[in-house]
């Protein structure tokens, strides 16, 4: 079985795995409710408005350290011999912040201020944002490894 890092980072099946982050980052924002999914629009149509592809190169740029930031959490559920969905949904709090972990170094090194600024208004309410992706993350996952 291929590791978590080697099947995300495959040059055959990144685009298409990319494709999928995409559409489950849409979907994510598109299900946001009240002010807070207010803020998140809004933050995420800025972003996206700064150039055509950024959210693509964003993903494209992360997956690999996203992968590595994963890997503990698929390898412990391919050792228990449970499905990754399912494990990562029981970890979402582990893997929100290994995730995170990832997005708060990216955000503090980034030159862009919008990017910067938008990030900063963000992220008191990313962790229980990226908890409430954890399942279509591990859906997406599953079907990639």
């Amino acid at each position: 079985m291929a590791t978590l890092v080697d099947a995300l980072n495959d040059p055959a099946k990144k685009p298409v795995i990319i494709e999928d982050c995409l559409t489950l980052i849409d979907a994510e924002v598109k299900d946001k409710k009240g002010m807070g999914g207010m803020a998140v629009k809004a933050g995420y149509g800025a972003v996206k408005g700064i150039k055509p592809g950024f959210i693509r190169n964003v993903v494209e740029g992360l997956m690999p350290e996203f992968a590595e930031a994963l890997a503990p959490i698929h390898d412990e559920a391919t050792t228990k011999g449970e499905p990754i969905s399912a494990y990562l949904v029981a970890q979402k709090e582990r893997a929100a912040d290994a995730l995170l972990e990832v997005t708060d170094g990216k955000a503090a090194k980034s030159t862009n201020g919008l990017v910067k600024k938008t990030y900063s208004k963000l992220r008191g309410s990313a962790k229980k944002n990226v908890e409430a992706a954890i399942p279509r993350l591990g859906a997406l996952i599953e079907k990639h490894v």
